[in-house]
């Protein structure tokens, strides 16, 4: 079993096309859909995470290639930095998959890399900059 984080661009051409459901339908591939931007017209942003056989990846990048489909890993992190951290929880109920969460006899805020979709809601509202985006 595959599994590949990738960011999806769409050009205005393609916004209205079922690319989703022919990836799950004639690729075999599940997609879990991590962050998606639409401007009608304009573009479109997909941040996918696409689960199959090896061959079902594979064939379902190429398709996503040939039909003019931008195609780039999802080469960053979300990192926390335990040191500028001040266990204020602002940013706990921003976190959509509960990746930050909060010891409530301790206090502190931890934060599980496995469960961070880098959906980025974290950043913004963390005034001791703890979050950060790596690539």
């Amino acid at each position: 079993m595959a599994k590949k984080k990738v960011i999806l661009t769409f050009p205005p051409a393609l916004i209205e096309e079922p690319i989703t459901y022919n990836l799950i339908k004639n690729f075999n591939c599940q997609i879990n859909i991590l962050k998606a931007t639409v401007r009608p017209k304009v573009e479109g942003r997909l941040v996918i995470e696409l689960n199959g056989s090896r061959e079902a990846v594979a064939g379902g990048l190429d398709y996503l290639k040939k039909i003019g489909v931008q195609v780039e890993p999802l080469a960053q992190e979300v990192r926390h930095s335990k040191e500028r951290c001040s266990h204020c929880t602002a940013c706990i109920p921003h976190c959509p998959t509960n990746a930050l969460s909060v010891d409530r006899e301790e206090m502190k805020v931890s934060f599980n890399r496995e469960r961070c979709i880098i959906c980025e809601a974290c950043l913004p509202v963390c005034a001791y900059k703890a979050m950060e985006i790596r690539f």
